[in-house]
């Protein structure tokens, strides 16, 4: 999907360096004006902006609990049907709608990766003391996994206190995978016509299997369809961050990865996988899906890997169903 808007930004931007030269902006957080609390089915950040949220939880009390962190013009209901199925089985899920996505404020706007790693480290602060004592996993999910991974390394201050990450399918296609040409329409674009919306119409890519899941996700209106070109440059450098935060990054994780992802490809995902930390290789698994697509949490087979991050929670050590590895690398 990415390379396939990045050659329509070379189009785009060979056009618009015929006109005045732009700057891509970011809407970051205001300043402080609140402690981070809920409110009824909000978040309420630290600026006083409110996110929806979204929760699932057990009958009786919950052995852990999940922070769920969308992907790029998503929002929090992509954790709906796992989020009911681990509550079957004892876990309590909570998602909120990111800054820029979803319900709120300043839909389509890029709010930046501190902004977003500090609204996790808050929220999942929230979590914990609403469930003292029960363990709490963060599961980011493509760009989410991104926030993760980089919230996670502390390079922005703004570390979450989890007991463990999930990064399903994390985005960490940044510059240094991209071909030269790629990045300089990439700039090029965003420099000149940084607010142009462009839509995935066109491109021949195919996220998931699941074919009634994503006519369901074209008719909602929360998911944003026409996305600036300003915020593709920010998650671009959302994504750089990411791919190098890997080195620093030494939380316990399981991270997952389909084989026919059209989204991020594999390259950079086996790249970051190798940068992980040789010290924190006993606590990070990498378990590579042969038939899996990008939303790995929504294709046919999803249950599966609902499965294996139940037993990952329940013990790290337990092998998953699917070929897997260590962090090393796929299949290593």
């Amino acid at each position: 999907m990415i390379r396939s808007t990045l050659r329509q930004l070379a189009v785009l931007g060979f056009c618009g360096m015929l006109a005045a030269c732009a700057v891509p902006l970011t809407y970051p957080a205001g300043p402080t004006v609140t402690t981070p609390h809920f409110l009824m089915d909000w978040f309420v950040a630290r600026d006083g902006i409110r996110m929806t949220v979204r929760s699932w939880k057990p009958e009786g009390p919950a052995k852990a609990v999940i922070v769920a962190l969308h992907g790029f013009n998503d929002y929090s209901n992509f954790f709906a049907e796992p989020g009911a199925w681990l509550a079957d089985r004892g876990i309590a899920s909570y998602a909120y709608d990111q800054r820029g996505f979803g319900d709120g404020v300043r839909i389509g706007l890029w709010a930046g990766a501190d902004a977003y790693a500090r609204d996790l480290a808050d929220f999942t602060a929230l979590v914990r003391r609403t469930h003292p004592g029960v363990p709490v996993y963060v599961l980011g999910e493509s760009m989410g996994g991104a926030v993760a991974l980089v919230a996670g390394a502390g390079d922005t201050g703004a570390r979450p206190d989890a007991d463990g990450m999930i990064l399903a399918a994390p985005a960490v296609w940044g510059r240094a995978a991209m071909a030269w040409y790629e990045r300089a329409a990439l700039w090029a674009t965003a420099h000149t016509i940084p607010t142009f919306r462009l839509t995935a119409q066109g491109l021949n890519i195919q996220p998931s299997d699941n074919i009634d899941m994503l006519r369901a996700l074209g008719r909602d209106w929360r998911v944003i369809k026409r996305t600036r070109v300003e915020t593709i440059y920010g998650l671009v450098e959302l994504m750089d961050r990411a791919l190098a935060a890997a080195p620093r990054f030494s939380d316990k994780a399981l991270i997952l990865y389909g084989a026919k992802d059209d989204i991020i490809p594999g390259r950079p995902t086996f790249e970051m996988v190798r940068r992980l930390p040789a010290a924190a290789k006993d606590r990070q698994t990498f378990a590579l899906y042969d038939g899996g697509y990008h939303m790995l949490l929504r294709d046919l087979d999803a249950e599966t890997v609902w499965r294996d991050i139940l037993a990952w929670i329940e013990n790290a050590q337990a092998p998953p169903a699917v070929r897997r590895g260590r962090a090393g690398g796929p299949g290593a």
